[in-house]
Parts: structure tokens; C-alpha cells; sequence
């Protein structure tokens, strides 16, 4: 099987691991463009030359994953900071229908992003003035679809009134004006869908909450797909783990397949619980993400193909820097680890494959997982482990490893991309990158959204604390000695880190 796959953006969360993942397995050739015309974080990608590789290719293969922020705006960055017109809606719609028009039997699988609301004040993805009025424009949101579908109270009224009068109203336009434009890009891809132009359509919704511009935004983009009465599309919370749910979909429809998953909680509680950057219990994001893939959830491990063990909190999701010295005490009360493992085990003993989605934590892995499965040396005869950033990337990303892996599960490449995620979402997101930013950066006169011209002594720092802390967890699992680790940082910030694992002999 071939298939095309254009990305969200360059960096490797989009563009490396998913196509590390891919080649678990067999006989499936991913083809994507060069990351020098995908753009760079704020500068946008080269549509001119993307569209004619899409273009160029699309009658080689036998799918098309394609990213509409890409295909419009240059990347994911670039689609929150645009000032483009409605011309620039057509020149995708017309890039649609060529591609259609050339290849009738062609699938095309489009993923198409319900532009985020970030919490925080911070102008390192955003437009300039969200560095000081973005903490007040996500409130302003909140409150505003409060207002209109709930009743504020007064405390509430009285700030709504405060915001908005806090917020430039040029600075509001801009903001409201972009993601005016961005719905008109999603009800145009629902418009494609209508008309059989595309397969299959996922509107992932990045950093989303229960009130808000984001929420907004989704009600808008529901009533155009179901006022079509359309089936094959789907939003839930998602965003860089999309490429991985989409490439997935099409080798299983590609080979006839739907796989079936079983999924089992560390946590009688946490598949309830609402998590971090997202608006709805863990157990419906997970019902959202397996169909999306194109698989089948089950409720029993004998029609399973593989079971998708799923690390929860207890009752509360914290961040993954704060396990070690803050954990919440219902990580133990709400949640029992040992039981967890035992499911495990068992399942592995029946020689069922486990896929692992770590989600106890945002942003990281869970420490006290790792070190139980080491315990037991079952590290390295799981099918996959994911736990970075939200629930949303680690589950959507999980199912798909599962999906690749399914009849292969003794690959060296399955081994090779265990190690590659114990690197990247435990020892550096959960460890690591708050150890060095809080410790390291300022004797260097940097900070964490700007490594400088020193990135390379920062990489050396952070690459002899990663092999230290890796050989703290995974003591008996003899696998990681045979691997050296090389690591960048692609937008020269310590959120993202690019790893590669080298066999040493």
C-alpha cells in the first residue's frame, strides 16, 4: 500500500514518529514532502510546491492523508496568526477538485482543526497581542458562551463587563475576524464531504474546554454537517496525533480490516473524569478516536485484537512535572496500580497484544507506571507506550500504533519506538524539560520559548540527564542499552524535543 501524507506542520510529532510507527507494518510506503517546503513554526509552508507534490503523486498511490491547515494556510502556526481572504477558501476547494477530478477512485482522508483557545497569556504560537491579552480573551469566550447557554452569576457578570472593556475592541476584531474565517474552512470541508469530493473528514478540536470560542466554533461546524445528514465525519479533542489516526484509517480500509479494541482502566473513576485541554470524560474522547481510526470498541478481551491497557488519574488530572514532589493523593486513593499491571500480565500471558495509553498526567508519562512495568519486565513486550501532551494525542496516537503493529508484534521496530517514547514522553516531558528549564536555562541566559544560538550546549545537558534518569526506570529492561539517543529541538524551545534512536551495534 502507498500513501500520500501531507502533514499539520513540520515538526517530527507530525512528520517523523507517525511514519516511525507506519513501518511496524508491512508493505505500506508513506510518501510526504520535503519538510524544507513544510514551513517553519511562524513562516509558512510552500503551498505552491505542496500542491504540486500532492498533485504529482496522488495518481501513485492508493490514499491521501492531507492536512487542510497546510493546504491553506502554510501549517498549524501559521493558520492562527493569517490574514487571508476568502479567495484563499477557493484556491483549496479548487485544489480538491483537481485532485478528485484526476483520481475519481482515489481516498482522500482530510483532517481539519477547530482553532484552539489557549488559556494563558503567551505570543510564542499566537498573534503578538495574545502575549498580553491572552489569559483575558479566553475568559471573554468563556464567559461569552456562558452567558448565552447557561446563566452567569454576578460575580461572573461583573467580570464579563470588565473584560470587555479590558480587551482593545481592534485586538477582539482581529481575533473573532480569524476564526470567523477558519469555520468558513471547516464548513467548506464539510461542503467537499457532501459532495463525495473527500472520503472521510476528522475536525480534532486543539485545547479545547467546556465554554468558549472553541465551543462556539464547534456548534457552528455541527450544524453544517448535520444539516447534510453526513455520517464520515467526526470532531472531538485532538490535534497533532491526527496524522497518526488518519494513516491508520486508510490501511485499514485499504486491507478490508476494523479492528477490535478492548479497552481496561487503571482507574474505576478515570475514564469518567474531564481532562486537562479537553471538554469531555475520557471514555467518550476514547469512543471518538477508535471509530476514527476506523476500528471497533468491543466489551470483552475474547473479541478483541488487541487490548488498549489506558493509565487514568484517580479522580484529578495534574501535570506530569508535578507527580514527583505534589502528587494528588487520589492518584493512590482513586487508583490501584498493582491490579492495573495484574491485568497486564494476564492479558500478555494469553498472549493478547497491549497497547498502553499512559494519559494519568497531562503533558508526560507516569513515573510509578514505568517502574512497575519494569518491575515485571513487560516495558518491552507491550505493542506500544504514548503519553504525551493531552489525552487526546496519546490515545489517538495508541490505537493507531496498535493498528500498524497488529500481526507483527515481534518487529525490532516495535522495540525501537517503545524506546523512543519512553525517551521523549516520560524521561524528557515528565522529567527532564522542567528539570533543565527551572535549573539550567537562566546560567545560560536563556528561557523556554528561546534557546538561541544554544541549542547545541543545551541538547548536551539535556541528553546525560535523559540516559541517567532512563537508567533509574528501566533497570531490567535490556533493550534500552542497546540504544544511544540523539536529540534537537526543532522550534529551538524546550516544549518539543526530536529524538532518534540508534542501535549502538
Amino acid at each position: 500500500m502507498k500513501i500520500v501524507y501531507i502533514p499539520l506542520d513540520e515538526r517530527p510529532c507530525n512528520t517523523v514518529y507517525p511514519l516511525e510507527a507506519v513501518k511496524t507494518a508491512k508493505n505500506t510506503e508513506v510518501l510526504t514532502p520535503s519538510i524544507h517546503i513544510l514551513g517553519s513554526k511562524k513562516e509558512p509552508g510552500n503551498i505552491k510546491e505542496i500542491k504540486k507534490f500532492l498533485l504529482e503523486k496522488a495518481n501513485q498511490v492508493d490514499a491521501v492523508v492531507l492536512s487542510t491547515e497546510m493546504l491553506v494556510y502554510g501549517g498549524l502556526v501559521p493558520s492562527r496568526l493569517h490574514y487571508l481572504k476568502d479567495t484563499a477558501i477557493e484556491e483549496y476547494k479548487n485544489i480538491i477538485y483537481q485532485l478528485r477530478e484526476e483520481n475519481p477512485d482515489l481516498k482522500i482522508y482530510v483532517s481539519n482543526l477547530i482553532m484552539r483557545t489557549p488559556r494563558y497569556s503567551s505570543n510564542d504560537e499566537e498573534p503578538d497581542y495574545y502575549g498580553t491579552y491572552g489569559e483575558q480573551i479566553f475568559n471573554y469566550g468563556w464567559l461569552k458562551d456562558k452567558f448565552r447557554r447557561a446563566v452567569l452569576n454576578k460575580d461572573e457578570e461583573q467580570q464579563f463587563k470588565e473584560i470587555k472593556n479590558t480587551i482593545p475592541e481592534d485586538i477582539l476584531k482581529d481575533y473573532e475576524t480569524r476564526r470567523h474565517f477558519n469555520v468558513k474552512v471547516n464548513k467548506m470541508n464539510v461542503d467537499l464531504l457532501a459532495e463525495g469530493k473527500i472520503d472521510f473528514l476528522v475536525i480534532p478540536q486543539d485545547d479545547a474546554a467546556e465554554y468558549g470560542y472553541t465551543a462556539i466554533d464547534q456548534r457552528e461546524v455541527f450544524k453544517a454537517f448535520h444539516s447534510k445528514k453526513l455520517q464520515n465525519v467526526m470532531i472531538y479533542p485532538g490535534a497533532d496525533e491526527v496524522g497518526f489516526t488518519l494513516l491508520a484509517r486508510a490501511y485499514q480500509e485499504f486491507h478490508n480490516m476494523q479492528l477490535k479494541i478492548f479497552p481496561f482502566y487503571s482507574s474505576s473513576y478515570g475514564q469518567y473524569i474531564v481532562p486537562n485541554y479537553e471538554d469531555r470524560p475520557i471514555s467518550e474522547t476514547l469512543k471518538a478516536h477508535i471509530m476514527a481510526a476506523g476500528c471497533e470498541l468491543v466489551y470483552s478481551a475474547d473479541e478483541a485484537d488487541f487490548v488498549l491497557g489506558y493509565n487514568t488519574p484517580g479522580k484529578q488530572m495534574q501535570e506530569a512535572w508535578d507527580q514527583f514532589e505534589n502528587k494528588e493523593i487520589t492518584y493512590a486513593s482513586y487508583r490501584h496500580l498493582p491490579t492495573f499491571i495484574k491485568d497486564i500480565r494476564n492479558f500478555m500471558k494469553k498472549d493478547i497484544p497491549v497497547v498502553l495509553a499512559d494519559s494519568a498526567y497531562s503533558n508526560g508519562g507516569d513515573g510509578e507506571l514505568i517502574q512497575q512495568l519494569d518491575y515485571y519486565n513487560l516495558f518491552n513486550k507491550l505493542v506500544s507506550y504514548k503519553a504525551w501532551n493531552t489525552n487526546g494525542n496519546t490515545i489517538g496516537s495508541s490505537i493507531a500504533a496498535g493498528v500498524w503493529a497488529y500481526n507483527n508484534k515481534e518487529s525490532k521496530k516495535i522495540i525501537e519506538n517503545l524506546i523512543l517514547h519512553f525517551y521523549e514522553d516520560f524521561i524528557y516531558q515528565s522529567i527532564v524539560r522542567m528539570d533543565v528549564t527551572n535549573y539550567g536555562l537562566s546560567n545560560l541566559n536563556l528561557n523556554y520559548f528561546d534557546l538561541k544560538n544554544k541549542k547545541d550546549e543545551v541538547s548536551k545537558i539535556v541528553k546525560e540527564k535523559m540516559l541517567l534518569e532512563a537508567q533509574e526506570y528501566l533497570k531490567n529492561t535490556k533493550e534500552l542499552h542497546d540504544y544511544d539517543i540523539k536529540i534537537d529541538f526543532p522550534w529551538n524551545r524546550m516544549f518539543e524535543i526530536y529524538i532518534q534512536i540508534n542501535q549502538k551495534y
